[in-house]
């Protein structure tokens, strides 16, 4: 199962030659991510946020442009015992065709005691929902 959202390109995402720049992307994923998290049960706040990100990566197979409409798709591939990795597939939502495809690692982490910790199983079990199968 993945999760997925919709991104109009925003003028000011592009770049001098006309096309997204590669720094847009993180956000997009970021965007996804961050609506990604809120579906995985209790709300999220800056005060009980459990997630850091310990890794990010983006390779681009096509370009975008300004006023594109993107969809960012999210699904889970690997969940571990204090982390999960994510994979975000981006699309053009009229053709279909991958403009990007990006790769996440998030650490459950406890701030106040500044130490990643095991993943709760009640949430381990909501994020197998996501988990992409081979």
């Amino acid at each position: 199962m993945h999760d997925e959202i919709k991104v109009k390109v925003r003028f000011c995402e592009t770049d001098v030659l006309g096309h997204v720049n590669n720094t847009s992307y993180f956000i997009y994923i970021e965007e996804a991510r961050v609506q990604f998290f809120g579906k995985l049960g209790s709300p999220l706040t800056a005060d009980n946020w459990p997630f850091i990100l310990a890794s990010a990566s983006c390779d681009f197979m096509e370009q975008a442009y300004f006023n594109q409409e993107l969809i960012v798709k999210t699904a889970i591939s690997k969940v571990g015992g204090k982390s999960f990795h994510l994979e975000h597939i981006i699309e053009d939502a009229n053709s279909g065709n991958m403009i990007a495809k990006g790769k996440a690692v998030i650490v459950y982490f406890n701030f106040t005691r500044q130490k990643s910790e095991e993943i709760p199983d009640e949430l381990r079990s909501v994020l197998e929902k996501y988990l992409a199968h081979a």
